[in-house]
């Protein structure tokens, strides 16, 4: 079974929105090589429309110009694009699919699809998360925390939904201060009062 692990650029408050805008300063050799590790390693990539656009919009470009990122650029045009959407869509870049209707099922679908056993990555695409998280589909939140408080925008655990546990699985500090945190959705904590807390207190 093929794992669904989804990695995003956050703030410290918890902004996901626009990370061009904020995470560049932060992003140096050590940022580089944990993305290279993820999204430069991944065969499948599923994307949300915006991402998708984003994505479209410059990678077939820096790919063709030659430069620096070109070789990253290649790695995203060879692998394998799904797309989320039910509106029509026409690709111009290589390797594209599209996944319409219910997302959970085609997600389901995927993850038993026979192959590498590579794990499929998502880059950002918050909304798509956001409903892998909900239906149990998740495997994997690679979170690259910046230690800069946005004050404005979307956030990625949205206000009055259910509480969503998660067990760190490994953490790593930049130079930077960033931490590079993987998480997988662990199951509920269980029930907790200040009185069970307060046997862990030290005593003076």
């Amino acid at each position: 079974m093929r794992k669904i692990k989804a990695q995003l650029f956050m703030s410290l408050d918890g902004v996901v929105e626009a990370p061009d805008q904020w995470h560049f300063p932060y992003f140096d050799e050590e940022m580089g090589a944990a993305v290279d590790a993820t999204l430069g390693r991944a065969d499948t990539l599923l994307l949300g429309r915006r991402t998708y656009d984003s994505f479209a919009g410059g990678w077939p470009q820096r790919e063709a110009a030659g430069g620096e990122d070109a070789p990253f650029a290649r790695v995203l045009g060879d692998a394998r694009k799904i797309v989320v959407s039910d509106s029509p869509l026409a690709f111009t870049w290589r390797n594209c699919e599209q996944l319409r209707g219910d997302l959970a099922a085609g997600v389901a679908a995927l993850k038993e699809e026979p192959g590498t056993g590579a794990p499929v990555w998502i880059s950002g695409s918050v909304s798509v998360v956001r409903q892998l998280l909900a239906a149990g589909l998740l495997d994997e939140l690679n979170l690259l925390l910046h230690p800069i408080a946005v004050r404005g925008g979307l956030r990625l655990f949205e206000p009055d939904a259910a509480p969503v546990p998660l067990e760190l699985l490994s953490a790593e500090t930049f130079r930077t201060g960033v931490l590079n945190l993987f998480y997988a959705v662990a199951a509920a904590p269980g029930e907790g009062t200040y009185e069970d807390a307060k046997t862990h207190l030290p005593r003076h």
